[in-house]
């Protein structure tokens, strides 16, 4: 029986587009800024921050040495990685509250640098989890199943009585590994949806 719901943040509790605040950077010139977020949001680099082995300010300043044509723009994009961050999912606050209300604890597990602190302190939908574990606090990162393993861990959670929303479908069979079930995150529409099929009173 599932007693425990896990989310995902980026995608799944709050939305974020790059884009917007990457033009800033260049004037608004798009066909730069789609050349900057080319070379820097890589798969590789999204990992080094994500894991945060090392402070992120010295990371940015890694990525500074790496391509220092962009010295200044990287400098801007570690100083307005929260801006990133565009507001709550539409109807997740709300889905949130019914599921605590009937007696589901609901617990975050994210792949986000440390700049994931002021997120949280500026959404409120964040206040309405039991607790979270965030790649960079652990520097292991999904679908690694280390995390999983973390979480699961620090809050004695039985994998099977966990059911885990990600945006990522890597990062469901990753979950899926390690014995905990889930479902790739469209909507809320859709992830209650699947909740109730599952049998989650609400």
């Amino acid at each position: 029986m599932i007693k425990n719901l896990i989310f995902d943040f980026g995608k799944v509790l709050v939305d974020y587009d790059y884009m917007p605040v990457i033009r800033r950077f260049f004037n608004n010139d798009n066909a730069e800024a789609i050349k900057f977020s080319k070379t820097i949001l890589t798969e590789k680099w999204g990992k080094i921050i994500d894991k945060e082995e090392e402070p992120f300010s010295q990371i940015i300043s890694n990525m500074q040495k790496k391509h220092p044509e962009y010295s200044r723009q990287l400098q801007m994009f570690g100083d307005c990685y929260p801006e990133f961050v565009t507001g709550e999912i539409h109807g997740m606050a709300n889905l949130l509250n019914r599921l605590k209300n009937n007696g589901y604890k609901l617990y975050g597990l994210s792949n986000w640098c440390s700049k994931v602190n002021i997120t949280i302190k500026q959404y409120k939908i964040f206040n309405l989890l039991d607790g979270y574990v965030v790649s960079s606090q652990v520097k292991e990162i999904k679908p690694d199943a280390a995390i999983y393993q973390h979480l699961f861990k620090k809050y004695s959670l039985n994998p099977a009585e966990c059911f885990f929303a990600d945006d990522r479908r890597e990062n469901i069979i990753g979950a899926k590994a390690v014995g905990m079930d889930g479902v790739v995150f469209i909507d809320a529409v859709q992830y209650e949806n699947v909740l109730r099929k599952i049998g989650i009173k609400l």
